[in-house]
This record gives C-alpha cells, sequence and structure tokens, in this order.
C-alpha cells in the first residue's frame, strides 16, 4: 500500500528525487500520482515560501537600483571634466550693438549691417582685417534738429578692439571716461567696450553727450573667456614716465604704418607672428618714444635685434629709406636692445643716458604655467564604472541578506514567542512513518519460536 507523504516543498523535492533515484537503481517503476502527492504543501508552508519569494524579490529590487544608480553615476562628468570643458559663447547679433532709440535719439533710418571692412571703412580695411574685423552697424540718429552718427566695429577679441581703439585714436586726444577707455576730438568721440570699438560724431557736443554714450555702452555685450585677454606685450612696458594715451598696439604692417610705427614694417617681419606696442615716454630731457616687438622665440628676437641695429647704424644709406619718427629723432639716442622674445628700441629727442635708462628698464618675466594633466582615459572610465558596479552590487546583495534574514528572523521570533520551536520542521503536525521500528519488531517476531514448536 502506498503511503502519500505531505512534505515542505525543499524535503518533499530533496525526497521525491531520492526516491526516484532508489527506484532507478532497484529497477522498479516510478508512480507520477505520487510525485504529485509529495510535492502538495499545507498552507503554513505556502506562506513561508510566500515570505521567502518577497525577500528574494526585494534583494533583486536593491540590486538593480544599485546598478543602474552606479551607471548613473559613471555617466555624469567629474568635476575635472566640467572644469577643462571648453564652453561656446557665440558673439551676439550685429544689429544689436546700437539701439534703436536712446536718451530721445530716434534712428533716422534703418541701421545698416556690413561684414566687409571695405564697406566699413574704406581708408582702414587692412588694418581692421588685421585686427580681426568681425562686423560692423551703422546708424543715423535724429532728435530737436541735432544728429549723430554712430559705427560700431565688432572684432573678433578684446586684442583686435583694443588695436583698432588705439589705430583710430590719436596722441593728443584728450581722455575721456566711457566704457573701457575713451578719447575726443572736438565733435568726435571714439570708445570701446569688450570686443566693440564705437566711432560717434555728434552734429553739436552738449553736457550730456558723455552720459549718453555711457548708456550705449552698457548696452554693450562684454567679452568673456580666452576672448576677454588683453595683448600680454602691454605688461612689458615700463609704468614710469608713460603717457598711456600715446599706445599704439599692432599685429601687422598696415596697422602697424597707420598707427605712426618707428620702423619700416618689412624690417619687422609680421608674417613671422610679429605684435608691436608704440608708446611716448615724457622723461626730463625731452619726449621719447619706445617701440617694442615680441616674436615667437627668444632666438628670433636675437636675429631681429642685429637687422635692426645694422639698419640704424645705415643712416641715410639704409634702404628701404628711414621713416619719418627715425629722420625726426636725434641719431645718438637711437639705442636697441633685446629682453627674451622682446626687442626694445628707443628714439625720439632724450638725451641717450635717460633714453639707455628708459631702454634697460624694459624686462622679459617668463610666466611658469603648469602643463595640464589629460583627462581620464576610456579605460580608467570603464574601470571605475565596473568597481561602481560592484560595490553597489554587494551591497544590494548584503541588503538582502539582511531583508532575508528580517524576515526569517521575525517568523522565528514570532514562533517562540508562542512556545513553539524557531522552525516548523519539528512541528508535531509534520507527518513521518517509524517504518524502521516496525521493521525491527517484525523481524523480532520472525525470528523468534514459533508458538506451536
Amino acid at each position: 500500500m502506498r503511503h502519500a507523504i505531505k512534505l515542505p516543498v525543499p524535503i518533499a523535492a530533496l525526497t521525491a528525487a531520492s526516491s526516484w533515484l532508489t527506484a532507478r537503481r532497484r529497477g522498479a517503476s516510478v508512480y507520477p500520482e505520487d510525485w504529485e502527492l509529495a510535492l502538495r504543501t499545507p498552507w503554513g508552508s505556502e506562506k513561508f515560501l510566500m515570505r521567502w519569494w518577497l525577500a528574494m524579490v526585494c534583494g533583486v529590487a536593491a540590486l538593480s537600483c544599485g546598478t543602474a544608480l552606479a551607471c548613473a553615476q559613471a555617466g555624469q562628468p567629474t568635476a575635472a571634466e566640467k572644469k577643462s570643458a571648453t564652453v561656446l559663447t557665440l558673439p551676439p547679433s550685429p544689429k544689436a550693438l546700437l539701439p534703436d532709440e536712446f536718451d530721445g535719439w530716434e534712428t533716422a533710418e534703418p541701421s545698416k549691417t556690413v561684414t566687409d571692412p571695405a564697406q566699413a571703412d574704406p581708408a582702414n580695411a587692412a588694418a581692421l582685417k588685421e585686427y580681426g574685423f568681425n562686423a560692423a552697424v551703422v546708424a543715423n540718429y535724429k532728435r530737436e534738429g541735432e544728429t549723430l552718427r554712430l559705427r560700431a566695429l565688432r572684432f573678433n577679441d578684446v586684442s583686435g578692439a583694443y588695436g583698432a581703439y588705439s589705430y583710430y585714436r590719436q596722441n593728443n586726444w584728450p581722455k575721456e571716461a566711457i566704457g573701457n577707455g575713451a578719447a575726443s576730438d572736438n565733435n568726435r568721440v571714439l570708445f570701446w567696450v569688450g570686443t566693440t570699438v564705437v566711432d560717434a560724431t555728434f552734429s553739436h557736443v552738449g553736457p550730456m553727450s558723455a552720459g549718453e554714450l555711457r548708456e550705449i555702452s552698457r548696452q554693450l555685450p562684454a567679452a568673456s573667456g580666452s576672448r576677454a585677454l588683453i595683448p600680454p606685450i602691454l605688461a612689458s612696458l615700463p609704468k614710469s614716465r608713460l603717457d598711456p594715451e600715446t599706445t599704439h598696439y599692432a599685429v601687422g604692417p598696415a596697422s602697424y604704418a597707420g598707427s605712426g610705427g618707428v620702423l619700416p614694417p618689412s624690417l619687422v617681419d609680421f608674417d613671422k607672428g610679429a605684435e608691436t606696442v608704440t608708446a611716448n615716454y615724457a622723461l626730463a630731457s625731452g619726449q621719447a618714444t619706445l617701440t617694442l616687438i615680441d616674436y615667437p622665440t627668444p632666438q628670433m628676437a636675437h636675429d631681429k635685434v642685429d637687422a635692426i641695429r645694422a639698419y640704424l647704424k645705415a643712416g641715410s644709406q639704409a634702404q628701404p629709406p628711414w621713416p619719418k619718427p627715425l629722420t625726426d629723432s636725434d641719431l645718438v639716442s637711437l639705442e636697441v636692445r633685446d629682453s627674451g622674445p622682446l626687442v626694445a628700441i628707443v628714439s625720439g629727442d632724450a638725451i641717450p643716458e635717460e633714453s639707455h635708462r628708459l631702454l634697460e628698464s624694459v624686462h622679459y618675466e617668463a610666466e611658469v604655467t603648469s602643463i595640464p594633466q589629460p583627462l581620464e582615459s576610456e579605460i580608467e572610465k570603464t574601470g571605475k564604472l565596473l568597481l561602481g558596479i560592484t560595490v553597489l552590487s554587494g551591497i544590494g546583495a548584503a541588503a538582502a541578506i539582511l531583508l532575508g534574514g528580517f524576515l526569517g528572523g521575525g517568523r522565528a521570533l514570532y514562533r517562540m514567542a508562542r512556545g513553539k520551536p524557531a522552525s516548523s520542521v519539528f512541528d508535531e503536525e509534520f507527518i513521518h512513518l517509524d517504518l524502521r521500528d516496525k521493521t525491527a519488531d517484525g523481524m523480532g517476531a520472525i525470528e523468534g519460536p514459533h508458538p506451536k514448536g
């Protein structure tokens, strides 16, 4: 007679498998109905199974959340990457440089926008191109019978804007307080802000004209990033006795010659990347003009010093002929020297001693800049990603184990509080057959003497 024994799922499965293997070895048949009966579980075991399934689901959910968090963190840029990232700033629209109306001034006709330097200023188109001309806006205003013409020139960076401002500004123009720098010549006012140079021409200058132009300057866009850097060569000018309103910055032959350069442009060699700045100094014995030429390397500057010195010694026999600033200078005061990548030339009417002291005050100071370290490679990023996934997976697994222990331990404590064993394996309702004892008793009865002798 076959007996159906109800066991918990793990024990029932193991018992059924063991029975199947034993039957296979003994050649006995296996009854499917016995497996069906053996796998039936009581209501209490189903609750226990549901708790374990709940613990497994919570563990898998924690592991999935940890993995997703690691992937999200790995995809976000680090602080170093954010810092080293390149931010692209698009230039403003040229038409936005000048308003349609301000302080009672209204445009008499639509403003005109040009991108060709020949249309913005035909006489100085070559110089504007060297400074990095970008666009220009020309607007004509009227107010109570007066007129105002504004021409806003926009350049690629602050260096170009300052160079164009110094190119247009003459040495004898009075200084004004507008924008980053301003100067005036009767009815004409010139100022610059950021990457923009504004040339204003009034029909009549009044006491409020400067204030009106300040309102325009406040509306002009400011430069940022690398576009906001001033020419480094300006920092090499000696500050003592310097007239700041006489500095002229040039980056090409047209801008250098147009701003009153001392040397022939061909001798400077702008095609090799040279930049120049010229400024006047009010020395005790007279006015002196200092010219600084910045070359890419000190070796280029050293080679150019010899050529310039030979040109100055040639005098009237020099080719090309001396420009007017050299012919108007005192010949004994002409001197040239180099300092690093800089070449300095002194001209003018000062006595040789003062000219020499001015020349010796030019010193090139190299700035040591640390080389930026490369960003993390893809291999390092992948390694960090895998490490993060491993750590968070371990955390998820530990959370799953703790959660399972909490649920299982809670159930055990609940059973112990009711006076039952912690495990349900030893419950009385667990059905088992004492076949071993009964078999032993039967064998003893068989081996005993027959009652009838």
